[in-house]
This record gives C-alpha cells, structure tokens and sequence, in this order.
C-alpha cells in the first residue's frame, strides 16, 4: 500500500485481498438463510473485529467489503440490502438509522486514464441520530452531522451540517429541522 495525499492506493495489496475475501465469506453466510438479532451480531462483530452492541440491528442482506475499518454505535439500524465498500473507513454514530438498499462507498478512483486502476479512500462518518432515507448514496470523504436527515434516493457528496435536512443530486440543504 503507498500512501498519496486523498487516500490509499490499494492495488495489488494481497494482504487487503485475503482480508477482502474473508470479509465477503462471512457477508455470504450472514446472508444466507435467517439467522436472528444475536447472530446477526456475532457476523458482524467477526467481519469488524470489533464489539458490537447488543442494540445494534441489522437486517440482511448487508453487504461489506472490509469490515475492520468500520464501527457500529449503541442503538444504530441497518436497514435492508445495504451495500458499505469500508476500506476507508465508515463510522455509524450512536442513534443512527440507515435505510434499506442505502451505499455508503469510501472508495473512488482518479480521474487520470493513467492512473485510474488506483483505489483511493476517505473516510465516512454517519453522525449521533442521523436518518438516512431508503436508497441514500454517501460518498468518500463525507461526515453528515448529528441528528441530519437524508432524504431518500440523495446523493450525499459533501458534509451535511448537523441539525440539517437535505435532499436532491447532489444532496442540498432543504431546511433546519424542525423542533417538537
């Protein structure tokens, strides 16, 4: 791996590739047949190498690329057929509800034909009590702030202030939320 200044050059690394392997093992078993809140957890937390709280919630199918580089908070939800391609990391803060069939994809390629085989990451951050809406895009590089609202179908290719409801392609600011 060599580093270069927006991300990682991940090509030809045969370390990321068993990782990556292992990783999509574990998603098929994960998503084969029904398997309850508890086992779902006990993937989740071999596929990240990390604690996962008993209140997170995930519903299958869930698909990841590379699970060591991402993070679940307490009482999170991962709706159905969501795609995470990790390798730059992805953090889903405490509270935070993903809808179904949403992507959240670290990784992008440069523009340069000469260099475009190169696999470059930011990272994503999904805030404290954020709600992204059914098939919400996030991309490389992107933190959406606490308590936000993604309306469904966006493309989110910027920072989303916190407090903030955006939607659209690219995802605009629509309004503040409003309060109770």
């Amino acid at each position: 791996m060599n580093d270069n200044p927006t991300g990682k050059d991940y090509v030809g690394s045969d370390d990321l590739y068993a990782d990556v392997q292992r990783t999509m093992k574990l998603c098929a078993e994960m998503n084969t047949g029904y398997h309850n809140e508890a086992e779902v957890r006990d993937y989740l937390r071999q596929i990240t190498g990390s604690n996962i709280d008993e209140t997170v919630r995930v519903f299958p199918p869930f698909n990841i690329n590379y699970g060591l580089t991402t993070r679940f908070g307490r009482d999170c939800f991962v709706n159905f057929g969501c795609t995470f391609l990790a390798l730059g990391g992805i953090t889903i803060e405490d509270g935070a509800f993903i809808g179904p069939h949403c992507v959240l994809a670290t990784e992008y390629h440069p523009e340069d034909p000469a260099t475009r085989h190169s696999l470059l990451t930011k990272p994503i951050v999904v805030g404290r009590n954020v709600w992204l809406g059914a098939d919400v895009k996030v991309l490389a590089g992107v933190t959406i702030g606490e308590n936000a609202i993604v309306a469904a179908g966006s493309v989110v290719t910027k920072d989303v202030p916190a407090n903030m409801v955006v939607a659209g392609s690219p995802a605009r600011i629509i309004r503040e939320i409003k309060g109770n």
